[in-house]
């Protein structure tokens, strides 16, 4: 590593992970990009995941280790931060891994577009099965784009792994993670504050990192995690209020922030549903004109549906029409599958629209290299 500042600091928070570390940090030494160093954060781990980072760390000087108390993930990561003297900021949860060309291709698309934030595809990974994720829209990549003039890109799932931020502009925004209970949700007040105080982000459909959802059906089945969510929210509002942005981005907020609330009751076991909804429901009362802004905003009319009906409708009716939803949720995918399996040309249908948004992804990494090339052949 250079005596300059690296070109990417790397967060990689830990706790109890002895599982999965070794192939999380073997990803991250081994990058193509050399100029980077490795911030692991050890939030007090009960099991072998200290000595795995101390062991890696004999043989790689990059590695920073954080070794504290156990403070929760919002914590860890905002200690990270403050450590952390790279020009970007790349952030890889301790139970999933990196393409080892990913922050050598994002770092490049930053430099080349002077952006705050550049944001990618991802892959689920389920079973040591990847299914990517195409949530970028291939006719959005390759161009600057405002996030407070794009609402899609406040609808996404937050995924704080799947892209990388300007150190700088992360300190001069005062952007920074909630320190709440557990590690559930802390990635969606960073990832709101971060778009929106960015004027320059930049998104590509290439897929970089795996990220592992075995276990993550039971991340919020507690009851101090499940208003995780909650808290995320008031603080968004806060950020925005104190920011001069709430004006702005006022509607955008409340439909981002319900669309969080199904999906964490969608998530919830039974004997939390109906406290959380009651108290959503509270916090909901504050808006009257929450309806009108799920009107304003495009949606497809099941989203709408909802949306209104756990506005208007009283906690235990809410609840079965969420355990509803799911029940049919399954349904359609058990028979997505089905049909999938038995009807090939469906099958080619969809492998056919996974190519195409991969082949503007591919567009946009091969502009990159030849523009790369004629600033050399220039010099």
């Amino acid at each position: 590593m250079t005596k300059n500042k690296p070109k990417v600091s790397v967060l990689v928070p830990i706790y109890n992970v002895e599982k999965y570390l070794r192939q999380c940090l073997e990803s991250i030494t081994e990058q193509t990009l050399q100029d980077i160093e490795i911030i692991c954060i050890n939030d007090g781990s009960t099991d072998g995941s200290l000595d795995i980072i101390k062991d890696f760390a004999k043989n790689d000087n990059r590695i920073v280790i954080i070794d504290k108390p156990n403070s929760g993930y919002g914590d860890s990561m905002n200690q990270g931060l403050e450590k952390a003297t790279g020009e970007y900021i790349g952030i890889v949860e301790s139970d999933d891994w990196i393409e080892l060309d990913a922050f050598e291709r994002l770092y490049a698309l930053a430099k080349n577009h002077n952006a705050e934030i550049v944001r990618a595809n991802y892959y689920f990974n389920k079973a040591n099965k990847d299914t990517k994720n195409h949530y970028i829209d291939p006719t959005e990549v390759g161009v600057v784009k405002n996030p407070t003039q794009h609402n899609w890109i406040f609808m996404q799932a937050p995924a704080i792994w799947s892209a990388i931020y300007k150190r700088d502009f992360l300190n001069k925004n005062h952007i920074r993670f909630l320190p709440t209970p557990g590690a559930s949700y802390q990635d969606t007040g960073f990832n709101f504050k971060a778009l929106a105080c960015a004027r320059r982000a930049l998104f590509t459909t290439d897929a970089f990192l795996h990220y592992r959802t075995d276990n993550e059906a039971s991340s919020v089945n507690s009851t101090g995690k499940a208003m995780n969510v909650c808290y995320e929210y008031a603080e968004i509002e806060k950020f925005l209020t104190e920011h001069n942005l709430i004006q702005d981005l006022y509607s955008v907020m409340l439909v981002a922030k319900l669309g969080a609330y199904i999906w964490n009751m969608e998530r919830l076991t039974k004997n939390l549903l109906q406290d959380f909804i009651k108290n959503i429901q509270d916090d909901l009362k504050r808006f009257p004109d929450l309806h009108t802004v799920i009107d304003s905003f495009s949606l497809d009319d099941k989203q709408r549906q909802t949306m209104h009906y756990i506005v208007d409708h009283n906690p235990a009716a809410v609840a079965r029409y969420i355990g509803r939803n799911k029940l049919q949720k399954k349904l359609r995918s058990s028979l997505k599958r089905a049909w999938t399996a038995t009807h090939p040309a469906y099958k080619k249908q969809l492998q056919l629209s996974e190519l195409i948004a991969d082949l503007h992804g591919e567009i946009d990494s091969l502009e990159i290299k030849l523009k790369e090339l004629e600033a050399k052949h220039h010099e």
